[in-house]
C-alpha cells in the first residue's frame, strides 16, 4: 500500500463524512428550524468544521493529485484538520443534552433505530468522525518523511 498516495485518500473521506455528518439531523428530522436551533445551540457553530472539512477536501485533493506541494498539502491538512477536530469536540460538550432529545420522536427510521438515537448520538459520532481528518494529516506527513 502506498501511504503517500492512501493517506490523502482518507483525508478526503474523513472531511467529505465530517460534510455528511453535518446533513443527517436534516434528513431525520423534518423541521429545519429546529435543526438549526439544534446546530445554533453549542458554543461554536459544528457548520465552521464542515467548512474547513470542505476546504481539507480540496487541500487533501491537491496534494495527492500534485497539484500542490505534497508536503504543504499535508502540513495543512495536519491544521486544518486539528481544527476541525476541535470545533466539533467543543460543540459536541457544549450542546446541552436536553437540546436534541427535544428533536426526537419514536419514530422508526431503519428497523429499530429512531430519530431518537440518531439525534442522541449525532453530535458524538461528529466529533468521533471529525478525529480523522487529522490522522490522515498526520498520516500524510509521516508517509512524507516530514517528522
Amino acid at each position: 500500500m502506498d501511504s503517500r498516495r492512501a493517506a490523502p485518500q482518507l483525508g478526503i473521506v474523513a472531511s467529505s463524512l465530517v460534510v455528511a455528518v453535518l446533513v443527517v439531523p436534516y434528513l431525520v428530522v423534518s423541521d429545519g428550524a429546529a435543526v438549526s436551533s439544534y446546530y445554533g445551540s453549542g458554543t461554536p457553530t459544528p457548520w465552521a468544521a464542515g467548512l474547513m472539512a470542505l476546504a481539507g477536501i480540496i487541500i487533501f485533493a491537491a496534494g495527492l493529485k500534485d497539484r500542490t506541494d505534497p508536503e504543504t498539502a499535508a502540513g495543512a491538512g495536519v491544521g486544518l484538520g486539528f481544527v476541525v477536530f476541535l470545533i466539533a469536540l467543543l460543540w459536541a460538550v457544549t450542546v446541552p443534552a436536553e437540546v436534541p432529545l427535544q428533536l426526537a420522536t419514536d419514530d422508526p427510521l431503519f428497523g429499530p433505530l429512531t430519530t431518537g438515537t440518531v439525534l442522541e448520538y449525532h453530535r458524538w459520532v461528529l466529533a468521533a468522525v471529525s478525529v480523522l481528518v487529522p490522522a490522515a494529516g498526520v498520516w500524510y506527513a509521516r508517509a512524507l518523511r516530514l517528522f
